[in-house]
């Protein structure tokens, strides 16, 4: 029996049906847990025997809304979680929809890997997401009068708001975006023998 097949009996074992959808591909597990589950499922997987994921190493936002090119059926907000057991040597990606695209919303899992806390805060910024139960939800990488959420798939490109240092009243000011849009087509260069070819 291979390591993966330990690690998925564990998982089958262990968490039952709380684990709503199981995927097995490249050499990884990723499962997907109900919102409602999500804090209990992210404390059973560190803390249980068979288990034992000690440390989150990422956890990040996704959109969905666009997802391959192709309009979405379901959720628009998904959590994705990336732990490793120390204990076992191995790795899970852990998966959790937020169940309402007007307000996404999920449990924080501070209170089980405080590493989650500037991730949970990275996620928040970007893509909008909220953690309930975070102490300390607030922007982390965009300035704290920026509006929208720049990594949500309808976030217009060139933004909403610019800044720059005005000369006269010696401070930095916010004005709407003055870059036009504008579709650069690169040239295109056609050689007979291009890299000696013919």
């Amino acid at each position: 029996m291979s390591r993966l097949d330990t690690l998925q009996a564990a998982l089958e074992s262990v968490l039952g049906a709380r684990i709503r959808r199981f995927q097995r591909a490249r050499g990884e597990i990723t499962i997907h847990v109900d919102a409602a589950d999500y804090l209990a499922v992210a404390t059973t997987l560190r803390d249980h025997s068979e288990l034992r994921f000690e440390q989150l190493i990422d956890l990040c936002g996704l959109d969905y809304s666009a997802w391959k090119d192709q309009p979405n059926d379901g959720p628009r907000f998904c959590v994705a979680s990336h732990l490793l057991s120390i204990s076992h040597n191995w790795r899970l990606r852990l998966k959790v929809f937020c169940p309402d695209d007007e307000m996404p919303i999920v449990a924080s899992v501070t209170p089980v890997w405080n590493s989650a806390n500037w991730f949970e805060r990275e996620a928040f910024d970007l893509y909008g997401i909220l953690f309930e139960g975070h102490l300390d939800l607030r922007r982390i990488l965009t300035d704290y009068g920026f509006i929208g959420h720049p990594f949500r798939k309808d976030f217009p490109v060139s933004g909403h708001v610019e800044m720059r240092y005005d000369e006269s009243s010696r401070r930095v000011i916010y004005q709407p975006v003055t870059i036009e849009p504008r579709e650069i087509t690169p040239r295109i260069i056609r050689e007979d023998n291009y890299g000696g070819l013919k």
